[in-house]
């Protein structure tokens, strides 16, 4: 990490120039007023193919131990980012077969020439694409949410930061009635996080029930969750439960975004999953009797997560939104 690589990363982040068409940028499904969400329930490529996954927030990436929603083997944002930018299924960036133009954007860009010289000064030719993504996850580092209403009551002694509602939320939120915690706990609201007061990264992941095609379990071909990467039949409709933080703002919601609004997210968790029925369901989604009252509270809670000023942030913001590239 260093300001430089920050600076260039920040660039790259949102250049469209590192796209097929040049119509697309890693902020394009990442937009900093929706944490760094789109609003879409399915995000799409380059090319107007529609990607099976809904677009996470980047918020606090940095404490991620495995990245996207279900793949166990992403541990770096160094080397996640080629994902977006090469993959063919789907096409995201669309930049498979565009080598060329990468390296000649880099060689003939001034800015960025400048701007690789001071973020890498050891290397003689440093405009190459391992040291973009490095570039690229420095800037994600630098994603930092934790001056929300609920931070600023809870660990910043600000007793009236947050409503009595959010208050009666948040011990629902921690209750065994509810159980939200055991699957969005800790510093990110998440029980998949590492950071040094870990002796090991804790990673999980979970069947919430959403789906029972088959009567067995199933869920759609595109979307069977952990499955796709480990073939083991448990693992069928597992997904990393994603921070909680700034959740108002990025619906809709599960990894394939069918669930609407947070309102309708809750519902499922107290009906026990739309699909109760499904075998392979998390021990944790069992369902709970929740009240109008208790229902207004709990959401109460949940907007008080989310951090002004980190969907405000100038230095997280489009450096292109004025000039352009």
């Amino acid at each position: 990490m260093s300001r430089p690589k920050v600076e260039l990363g920040r660039l790259l982040f949102y250049d469209k120039r590192l796209s097929a068409n040049g119509s697309f940028s890693c902020a394009t499904c990442h937009q900093q007023s929706r944490a760094f969400t789109d609003g879409r329930a399915l995000a799409l490529g380059v090319s107007g193919e529609g990607h099976p996954r809904n677009s996470m927030s980047l918020a606090n990436a940095a404490y991620n131990p495995v990245l996207t929603w279900a793949d166990p083997l992403q541990h770096a944002l160094e080397t996640q980012a080629l994902v977006p930018m090469f993959s063919t299924t789907p096409v995201e960036m669309g930049l498979a077969g565009h080598e060329a133009m990468i390296a000649r954007l880099l060689a003939d860009d001034a800015r960025y020439a400048r701007l690789f010289r001071a973020a890498f000064p050891a290397q003689k030719q440093p405009g190459t694409l391992v040291n973009l993504t490095r570039a690229i996850a420095a800037f994600e580092r630098t994603l930092l949410s934790f001056d929300s209403p609920y931070d600023r009551y809870r660990y910043g002694g600000q007793a009236d930061a947050i409503s009595p509602a959010a208050k009666r939320g948040e011990r629902l939120f921690f209750s065994e009635q509810m159980k939200c915690f055991h699957c969005h706990g800790g510093i990110n609201f998440t029980d998949t996080v590492m950071h040094q007061r870990l002796e090991h990264p804790e990673v999980a992941f979970h069947n919430t029930g959403l789906y029972n095609l088959d009567g067995r379990g199933a869920y759609p071909a595109a979307n069977t969750g952990l499955m796709a990467v480990t073939g083991k039949a448990e693992d069928m409709g597992k997904f990393r439960a994603p921070t909680l933080r700034n959740i108002a703002v990025t619906a809709p919601y599960m990894h394939d975004g069918s669930i609407a609004t947070l309102g309708e997210v809750l519902d499922h968790y107290a009906h026990g999953g739309r699909a109760a029925a499904n075998p392979l369901r998390s021990d944790f989604i069992r369902g709970f009797v929740m009240s109008a009252e208790e229902k207004s509270d709990l959401l109460a809670f949940l907007q008080s997560l989310t951090d002004e000023g980190f969907l405000h942030n100038p230095a997280f913001a489009d450096p292109y939104a004025a000039t352009g590239p």
